[in-house]
């Protein structure tokens, strides 16, 4: 389906919105049929919801859609196989993508590929902002996760008795207290840092995003590395950006195989220890670190940046080409370890597309 926007001056767009003149009639979406029919949703509009006002502004489609990537086949028992493994990727491509790589990105634990769609206070999140941006974007649910599915046989093996109740893996669910203090939203629950990006007032739309983790479920080699290194060659080249849990997803990824992976973006998170033999392969890829506000006041989060320091080093010693950002050391504060659901999330997302524009680049060449 491609979404159709007619071209007019967008400053007159959002008067026209904030007077509540939206022209309901303009809403039409194109279908690869060529047929035309209303569509609201594709069209900038003034809506409510719960009392807040949110613009949405018009972006033209060439294409949007979903799909499945890997899996494998798992025979439970004769005549009785399943499919376990896949990875759910959404996908939106924007009409004037021109030779931009993809963004693939992917959640941290207890959540979903929610975290990069609308705010909790329905602001637009960096999907949207992304492909705004002429960037093609796949969000994806990690395999064991939300639309990805997981593997249930170990629980109905144990159901019927032919495995014991301590065979059963261990579910991760983050409750709002850890979220709290993981999350950096203050040092005591309930009081909030006084400049704070996060939306504290709509938490609980966010603690109404976080799911339960299966990934216990999975081997070592998390089948969703391989997954993601699959679509960045199924996509021509790809850069992959993971947060919290998922931060170090890209660089396991290109331990898989670095083809068409062009670049590696980690949103907070322990940096790994790699071998100089990984280390020489990971250096062949732009890297990008990026850390919030508040680091300094959470132990875990000192030890999460001083790993990323070590790693760092590293990747440099090799010649790679990393860079290590501190958003106050660019003026930028308040930011919780959420940054793509923080108030100042578009400003978040533009440091990153500054960075994918001058390290990484365009389809056949060409940096900022």
């Amino acid at each position: 389906m491609i979404a159709k926007s007619r071209t007019r001056d967008v400053n007159k767009r959002r008067k026209r919105q904030f007077r509540g003149e939206t022209d309901d009639s303009k809403c039409l979406v194109t279908n690869k049929d060529h047929s035309r029919g209303p569509d609201c949703r594709c069209h900038a509009l003034e809506r409510r919801r719960s009392g807040r006002i949110q613009l949405l502004l018009a972006i033209e489609l060439k294409e949007q859609g979903s799909f499945f990537v890997g899996g494998r086949t798992e025979t439970v028992s004769p005549d009785n196989d399943i499919t376990v493994d896949q990875m759910y990727v959404q996908y939106q491509i924007p009409q004037d993508a021109k030779r931009h790589f993809p963004v693939v990105m992917i959640h941290g634990c207890c959540l979903s590929g929610k975290s990069w769609e609308e705010t909790p206070d329905g602001r637009m999140g960096w999907n949207t902002y992304f492909v705004q941006r002429n960037r093609p974007t796949y969000v994806v649910d990690q395999v064991s996760r939300a639309r990805s599915g997981f593997d249930a046989t170990v629980f109905n093996q144990v159901k019927a008795g032919t495995l014991p109740p301590s065979s059963l893996p261990s579910i991760t669910q983050v409750s709002h207290q850890s979220s709290w203090n993981i999350f950096r939203f203050g040092l005591t629950f309930g009081q909030p840092f006084t400049n704070l990006q996060f939306p504290i007032a709509q938490v609980e739309g966010l603690y109404q995003q976080e799911i339960p983790d299966l990934n216990s479920l999975l081997p070592a080699d998390n089948p969703t590395y391989t997954n993601l290194s699959t679509l960045a060659k199924s996509l021509d080249g790809a850069v992959l950006m993971g947060h919290s849990e998922s931060g170090f997803f890209p660089q396991f990824s290109a331990l898989v195989d670095t083809t068409k992976i062009k670049g590696l973006i980690t949103l907070e998170h322990n940096c790994n220890v790699f071998t100089d033999v990984q280390i020489k392969t990971l250096a062949k890829i732009p890297q990008l670190i990026v850390f919030g506000d508040f680091i300094e006041l959470f132990p875990q989060w000192v030890t999460a940046n001083q790993s990323c320091t070590n790693y760092v080093a590293r990747i440099k010693a090799a010649g790679g080409d990393i860079t290590f950002i501190h958003l106050p050391d660019i003026g930028i504060h308040g930011n919780s370890h959420m940054m793509m659901l923080d108030k100042n999330n578009l400003q978040v997302a533009d440091v990153v597309l500054d960075w994918i524009d001058k390290h990484v680049g365009k389809r056949g060449g060409g940096k900022q």
